[in-house]
Order: structure tokens, then C-alpha cells, then sequence
């Protein structure tokens, strides 16, 4: 399988940064779920932006919205991958 490889810009709201905060203090609580694989020794700042970026381009991705991309993502470049995973 070919793959790309993609980098977005991303603008977002203290809002969305308060409820990501909210979201990874909640998942320490719950040290075995699904959430962490993948995620060990990161540190919550990266965590923080992960989740943020997960929901901006989740949403835009399940409700097509160019207004919602405009206001969101505000910078991409991709290219080619030598990588398959």
C-alpha cells in the first residue's frame, strides 16, 4: 500500500485547548484504556495537541464543511512516503 505523508497547520480556540487539558487529565485516571497505545512517554503538552488536532480533523473529515476547514486548517503539505506504515 502507498502511503503520504501529511502535515496540517491547525488554529485553535482556548476552549478547545481547555477541553483537551479536561480530556487527558481524565484519561489518567483510566491508565488501561485503549487511549494510551501508542501514546507511552509522551509528555501532556503532546498529548494536549494530539487530541486537539484528532478532533479538528475528525470533525472535518465526518461533517464537510469548507467554512469549518477555512477557520481550522490553515496550512497542509503532503508528499510521498517511502514508508508502508
Amino acid at each position: 500500500m502507498k502511503t503520504v505523508e501529511t502535515t496540517f497547520r491547525i488554529a485553535y480556540t482556548e476552549d478547545q485547548y481547555r477541553r483537551a487539558v479536561e480530556y487527558v487529565r481524565d484519561m489518567k485516571n483510566h491508565p488501561k484504556r485503549v487511549y494510551w497505545r501508542g501514546k507511552e512517554g509522551k509528555s501532556d503538552e503532546e498529548l494536549i495537541m494530539s487530541h486537539i488536532a484528532h478532533r479538528v480533523l475528525s470533525g472535518f473529515y465526518n461533517n464537510y464543511d469548507p467554512a469549518y476547514a477555512y477557520k481550522n486548517i490553515i496550512g497542509m503539505y503532503n508528499h510521498k512516503s517511502d514508508s508502508t506504515t
